[in-house]
């Protein structure tokens, strides 16, 4: 009788390959938390007079743990207006900032003085500012240089807002001149449609106060729809955009913010730059 033959079967042990690449990978992941660094302390030191302004080391500010008052939004605000030279510094309300004390609006941070305010008026063609008269006349006592805005709305007919605008707002010398704000695109029309209203408002309000509008929008909606086609026109333009320090020469307004507290406001309220000082601001006002 044949014995059974048992094989045993042998474990082979492989060893461990390496994995390739693997320290192209250790150096890349290395490059990029170096280069994520490096970004972050450039950050930090260009941004050091106004992180230092932020945590109050270099402000003569009462220190307050309101979180109004200590936001990250103040770190460019501090540093645009530190850099914006002899340039006048105004804001622009509407019903949105509730009662205004403007016996109290005379500067920003007791440091920079406000020049000059815009106020909303009129909106679209059957609606006035809740806040406009109060705003108009609390301005003026103040003393501040002032200016209306209309909000104009694309799909509703232009010559009927020009006209709602016209009603609500009487300019006076030392006002500036009437600003149209654009800032939605049409539901139901074209943008050759919508530019032809802007133009219709644009020439009926010139007509009636002798002087050219100015244009307020953002600074995309600018160079995609209006820079070329209304380049004889002033704009006013938005950009919040944290690295934008400066405005451009071609900008006669700049609202560089929508979070800044002043004095006599309660909440959020814009601040704009006018691209030159205040005597030169002066002189686009009404005659």
């Amino acid at each position: 009788m044949r014995k059974k033959v048992v094989r045993r079967k042998t474990t082979v042990v492989r060893k461990p390959r390496k994995k390739a690449g693997g320290f192209s990978k250790k150096l890349v992941n290395f490059s990029l938390i170096s280069l994520v660094f490096l970004l972050f302390f450039g950050l930090v030191y260009h941004y050091r007079d106004g992180l230092a302004y932020y945590f109050s080391f270099k402000s003569d500010k009462v220190l307050s743990d309101s979180a109004e008052e200590k936001r990250i939004s103040d770190v460019r605000n501090f540093q645009v207006l530190e850099k914006k030279g002899a340039k006048a510094v105004g804001l622009d309300v509407s019903e949105y900032q509730g009662e205004v004390d403007w016996s109290e609006v005379d500067s920003l941070e007791n440091k920079y003085p406000i020049d000059f305010v815009f106020v909303r008026a009129t909106v679209g063609n059957d609606r006035l500012d809740r806040k406009f008269k109060e705003n108009w006349l609390g301005a003026k006592k103040q003393k501040l240089i002032r200016g209306a805005y209309h909000y104009y709305r694309p799909n509703e007919n232009s010559l009927e807002q020009a006209e709602l605008f016209i009603k609500t707002v009487s300019l006076q010398k030392g006002d500036l001149p009437p600003v149209l704000d654009i800032e939605k695109l049409p539901e139901n029309q074209s943008i050759e449609r919508l530019k032809l209203g802007l133009k219709r408002w644009l020439k009926a309000v010139e007509a009636h106060y002798k002087v050219k509008p100015i244009i307020y929008t953002g600074e995309r909606y600018y160079d995609d729809f209006l820079k070329e086609e209304f380049s004889d026109y002033l704009f006013w333009i938005a950009n919040y955009n944290f690295y934008r320090e400066k405005m451009d020469e071609d900008w006669l307004f700049w609202q560089f913010t929508e979070k800044a507290s002043v004095s006599g406001i309660k909440g959020n309220v814009d601040v704009n730059i006018y691209n030159g000082d205040l005597q030169q601001l002066e002189f686009i006002t009404l005659e």
